[in-house]
């Protein structure tokens, strides 16, 4: 019978680093090749960088190289590996905090959707055979003095390499580091493992910190709604809807047909994102912390614009179609529509975006105290775009009808993309004739912002989550639209006309903390009369007619 012959630890991590180099860093590899040249010095370049992350993964594997250990260790990173690197293949995401934290926070249904046969194949073929074979794999382990010595010249000995490439190759490597930062996040293991580092401290902070509370001071402006009439302000959370694909927006496609006929709705065209993640998005533009100061530890134990609003006297209320509220509706009331039982909405523990309009006249009927609805959608999110409209709504077509994008032409992506965008239109223009014909009861208004944008295919990217500074346009330029019904107009003293002027102003989800409180007449200490968008256009009420007109 045929046996392995044992082999010396300081062999099996120089054979474990060359595999995890070359079988888990493709796309880094293709990365390096499209930024550096193909002349003598290009060449030097990639053999340096190469050598230099070679002996990295070796000192570390190295350390770890002891009986009981090391076997265990390299599994679970060609395993994990596996799996990561099938991703950066597929979708061209980068790997760092902000994007671990977005996995973490999947739901079922979201992962039900990235699973596809290729995946299997990268789990099997990078991830349990190489695994059964170092398992069978005897290593040769000398007395702890002598392995002890071992490690300490096999260290030594990387460290040398490290240093001797960076000596020589100095201008060369700092140039290459200093002008892609985005290669550190393309390296795997080390990108998830610093990305999981990253995360459990921050998990870590957020648990040590007190929760705090802010705007205790907020209070409704005593004028506001003397006549008694009841004011809805429903507030949706779109979902991966870039403003680059909307035909209300300039978009070369009509995906926006219904609300284009609305004369008054206000279509904001330059507004960014705090994130390229939903786990970041939301709870930054819902916190008054702003996209330069956020901080997600910190954003975990503090208040935000819902308890603001609940404090002033609003009844508020989140319902979800989607993954949950990040933390920012942990305190007011949740309504979670995403696994309805209804057949005409609802299908493999996925329900469409109309199902967070069902029942809303019934709530109008019955709306007892001034409200604020948040509706979080569905939307747009990847990679089955075709399974987030109805069948009526594929205006487009042909349509890539698999979570594999990397397989479909672009124009299947984006006719897929494109038709999400049309049923959000029918959604937003459905809400939109509901408040309209309940305002001679209720004060109704609405406001759309979507929590991030998507890449369809550009620079090799696809869905979101690249880190902040790397992001394409297509990731961070979203989509905002304002509607106000006339009642609300009057009550609110809203100038739609000079909302109109202004809606091509640069703006971001930075201002939505503060022109909500202002909208809604909220005094309190943490608004910030600059970073509300309505300011401008609002102004005393006399008679009914807002003053000025």
């Amino acid at each position: 019978m045929f046996k392995i012959k044992a082999v010396r630890p300081e062999w099996v991590t120089l054979i474990a680093s060359a595999f995890l180099l070359v079988a888990f860093n493709f796309v880094l590899w293709q990365h390096l090749f499209d930024i550096t040249t193909s002349d003598g010095k290009g060449i030097v370049m990639r053999v340096a960088f190469g050598a230099m992350i070679f002996a990295a993964f070796n000192i570390v594997l190295t350390l770890v190289a002891f009986r009981r250990v090391l076997k265990p260790v390299l599994i679970l990173l060609f395993m994990i590996s596996a799996g990561v690197a099938y991703f950066m293949s597929q979708y061209g995401v980068l790997i760092d905090t902000g994007m671990l934290q977005n996995f973490a926070e999947t739901n079922a249904t979201e992962v039900r959707d990235l699973l596809s046969l290729k995946l299997f194949a990268y789990i099997v073929f990078l991830g349990v055979l190489p695994s059964l074979i170092l398992w069978k794999t005897p290593i040769a382990y000398r007395r702890w003095h002598r392995e002890l010595l071992s490690k300490a010249l096999v260290t030594f000995a990387s460290a040398v390499v490290i240093g001797a490439v960076a000596l020589v190759n100095y201008q060369g490597l700092s140039s290459l580091f200093r002008n892609h930062h985005e290669l550190r996040l393309m390296v795997v293991p080390s990108n998830y493992i610093g990305a999981s580092a990253g995360f459990l401290r921050q998990q870590v902070a957020s648990a040590h910190q007190p929760f705090i509370k802010i705007g205790e001071d907020a209070q409704r402006n005593p004028a506001s709604h003397a006549d008694g009439r009841k004011s809805l302000t429903v507030l949706v959370v779109g979902e991966s809807a870039r403003a680059e694909n909307f035909g209300i927006l300039g978009y070369n496609r009509d995906t926006t047909p219904e609300l284009a006929k609305e004369a008054g709705l206000i279509a904001y065209t330059d507004v960014h994102s705090c994130g390229t993640e939903t786990a970041v998005s939301v709870p930054c533009m819902f916190s008054n912390m702003g996209r330069q100061d956020y901080d997600a530890s910190k954003a975990k134990n503090e208040e935000g614009l819902l308890d603001v609003l609940k404090r002033a006297g609003f009844d508020v209320i989140w319902r979800d179609n989607q993954s949950g509220c990040k933390g920012t509706c942990d305190r007011v009331t949740l309504d979670d529509v995403s696994n309805l039982k209804d057949p005409a909405l609802c299908a493999d523990s996925e329900c469409r975006d109309e199902i967070l309009l069902q029942g809303l006249q019934h709530f109008i009927d019955n709306l007892d105290k001034d409200t604020v609805l948040v509706l979080h959608q569905m939307g747009s999110h990847g990679p089955e775009y075709f399974k987030r409209y109805p069948k009526a709504f594929e205006r487009f077509t042909p349509v890539c009808e698999s979570n594999a994008l990397n397989n479909c032409s672009r124009e299947s992506i984006v006719n897929g993309y494109d038709n999400t965008l049309a049923y959000t239109d029918h959604v937003l223009a459905t809400l939109i004739n509901l408040l309209r014909s309940n305002q001679d009861k209720v004060d109704t208004a609405m406001l759309y912002l979507s929590d991030h944008g998507e890449s369809l295919g550009e620079y090799n990217l696809f869905l979101h989550g690249t880190p902040y500074m790397l992001a394409p346009e297509q990731q961070k330029h979203v989509a905002m639209f304002a509607w106000f019904s006339d009642s609300y107009q009057k009550s609110f003293s809203v100038d739609t006309h000079c909302l109109q002027q202004g809606r091509e102003k640069p703006l971001s989800q930075d201002n939505l903390f503060h022109s909500m409180l202002g909208l809604l007449e909220v005094n309190s200490k943490v608004y910030n009369h600059d970073l509300d968008m309505f300011a401008g256009c609002r102004g005393p009420v006399v008679n009914g007619v807002l003053a000025g007109q």
